[in-house]
């Protein structure tokens, strides 16, 4: 589900990498309804993360806001970590 801080776009997902420095790589997902058949089906896209004191492990459930551009495919950072993978 999105919500807006500040008329920016938040999204929630899992760390599926943190190997780069200051960098993390989100998964998220998303159910849409087939437009002829009505049936939910998932969607999936990865942001490309700044997370400035690399505090995200893999499987992490955090949130990411939308920011200015970091790099050429970094424009989002971390919020903050939801849920911390056991």
């Amino acid at each position: 589900m999105e919500e807006r801080i500040n008329r920016r776009n938040v999204q929630k997902g899992i760390v599926v990498s943190n190997k780069a420095d200051k960098t993390i790589t989100v998964l998220v997902e998303r159910q849409l309804p087939h437009p002829f058949y009505g049936k939910y089906f998932k969607r999936s896209s990865k942001f490309l993360a700044h997370d400035a004191e690399n505090t995200c492990n893999e499987g992490d459930y955090v949130s990411i806001v939308e920011c200015r551009r970091f790099s050429k495919k970094k424009s989002w950072r971390l919020l903050d970590v939801i849920q911390r993978k056991a």
